[in-house]
């Protein structure tokens, strides 16, 4: 009966992975595991600020997934184990469709339908982008940034492909809910809307 409870959330409510590189850093840091909330963006909205898990369904970041044993694949299967396979990314989103999303201005800020963005997620240090960049997010599509900026391959890579680095909807699995493990970063999962609360509607 644990076995099958723990499918059905699984594969309807929430979901385990890993996080297993530096590009969400200080919001997630290698080896952490979340969990993911699998109700957005069907049941729930998708925001800006959010912080989502997508497949990779164009091979854009994915790389050969780690070995794992029989054992480990069963857990991963019915929902006890994080999900270690490397087609998924977590990336926070910064534009929704319709968007305009822009680099930068004199402060060295990204603005979203020409409103400038405080980021205080950003990777200490760090600019919001060290490259320019001014694109519009195609209809049913989001546009992803990682917070750790010098050490994410995200939507800013591939901007000069037709959909300008936007990842489709049905891509995203969910929004991060929780880190889980370890212990000592119990918490959020990085969410933040706030700096995005005073964005305008999309010309």
């Amino acid at each position: 009966m644990a076995i099958v409870i723990s499918f059905v959330i699984k594969t309807f409510l929430l979901r385990a992975f890993y996080i297993p590189s530096e590009s969400m850093q200080p919001t997630l840091e290698i080896n952490d595991r979340i969990v993911v909330n699998l109700l957005a963006p069907d049941v729930m909205d998708i925001q800006r600020g959010d912080v989502v898990v997508f497949e990779d369904t164009r091979s854009w970041w994915g790389g050969p997934e780690p070995e794992t044993t029989p054992v480990q694949d069963a857990l991963i299967f019915i929902g006890l184990a994080p999900d270690t396979a490397s087609h998924y990314v977590v990336k926070r989103v910064v534009g929704l469709e319709g968007d305009q999303v822009e680099c930068c201005d004199d402060q060295d800020r990204i603005l979203v339908n020409g409103e400038p963005i405080d980021e205080p997620y950003i990777y200490p240090g760090m600019k919001p982008s060290d490259a320019a960049f001014d694109v519009t997010v195609p209809d049913d599509h989001v546009w992803l940034l990682g917070d750790h900026r010098g050490a994410s391959a995200d939507s800013r890579a591939h901007v000069d492909e037709p959909d300008q680095g936007a990842v489709p909807q049905d891509d995203i699995i969910g929004r991060t809910l929780s880190i889980v493990w370890p212990v000592e970063r119990w918490g959020g999962g990085g969410t933040d809307r706030e700096p995005f609360e005073h964005v305008p509607d999309p010309p």
